[in-house]
């Protein structure tokens, strides 16, 4: 296990001939936010970072807060993408544009995601906001941006997908009988469930796209703010115990540098899977059952509509 101020130093030390092109969802807040702006510190600037989300207020201060973009460096810089992760045309769209104007993506970070403790609340696409946020939007923006990693991976420079969910965490079962979770549907059987799939995404894109590296991680309890509670007695539950439950969580900057560590350490061509301090925990809860990846994986094309 790498200690907090051995991972921030390994990173330090990533000064590649290229210049990196980074998308990060949920780049606005939270940990896709600390990521962007410990990316740019390490790489003092030389990094081209995409931040994609819904809060273009929340985006311009995370970009203003980044170490200065080079201005030695013409590809070097920083952007916001406003989208609803949660449409599948959305990302979909996002995708062709980005694949028409971006040389390459050498990073995906995948930090999107919506918290439901409620009951099932379906997209104008028919899918659960939540697990649309939590899975299909990861799947859907990955499979559209691979012609930009693998472009970065031909290049013999890193090629990195990464989806920070719960890896570790599973039981090493998934209902393949109601993908999608459509049967006696709650919140926690869906974020249940999306850990899971999120694991067989990574099994299943390493095995197709054997150079690029793709990493499922678990980032532990972080000072965020991506829970909804429909429940008016949970808010209020939650409110009382915020101060408590705040003191066992760590910053986003703290959880960053082991995102990042992560990142850069994964391997191509394998099921990378890494606790919150960016340990390697290998097959722990990962799911068992005959065929589920490939199973997943067609069904999930058929959601996002991705096209093959």
């Amino acid at each position: 296990m790498p200690l907090f101020a051995a991972a921030q130093s390994s990173n330090a030390t990533f000064n590649p001939s290229y210049v990196p092109v980074a998308v990060i969802t949920g780049g606005t807040s939270g940990i896709g936010a600390a990521m962007a702006q410990a990316l740019a510190k390490h790489l003092r600037g030389r990094v081209r970072i995409i931040l994609v989300g819904r809060n273009k207020a929340a985006a311009d201060a995370i970009l203003s807060s980044m170490h200065p973009a080079s201005q030695e460096t013409p590809e070097a810089g920083y952007e916001f993408i406003a989208c609803d992760l949660t449409l599948m045309a959305n990302i979909r769209e996002m995708a062709e544009q980005l694949c028409a104007r971006l040389p390459k993506v050498n990073f995906l970070v995948h930090c999107a995601a919506i918290t439901n403790f409620g009951g099932r609340v379906d997209t104008e696409e028919g899918l659960d906001v939540a697990l649309a946020s939590r899975y299909y939007s990861r799947f859907a923006l990955t499979y559209g941006l691979l012609p930009l990693l693998q472009r970065a991976a031909d290049a013999g420079e890193k090629a990195s997908v990464q989806t920070v969910m719960a890896a570790g965490l599973g039981k090493g079962q998934v209902l393949m009988d109601d993908l999608g979770v459509k049967k006696g549907y709650t919140g926690m059987k869906a974020m249940k469930e999306a850990t899971g799939y999120n694991d067989l995404m990574v099994a299943a894109f390493a095995e197709r796209y054997p150079q690029i590296a793709f990493a499922h991680i678990h980032p532990g309890a972080v000072k965020t703010a991506n829970i909804q509670f429909q429940n008016p007695f949970a808010k209020v539950a939650l409110f009382l115990l915020y101060p408590l439950v705040w003191y066992f969580f760590v910053e986003a900057s703290v959880c960053a540098e082991y995102m990042i560590y992560a990142l850069l350490d994964a391997k191509a061509g394998a099921v990378n899977r890494r606790s919150k301090t960016a340990d390697d925990i290998g097959l722990k809860g990962f799911p068992t059952a005959e065929g589920a990846a490939d199973a997943l994986w067609k069904h999930s094309v058929e959601e996002t509509h991705v096209v093959l």
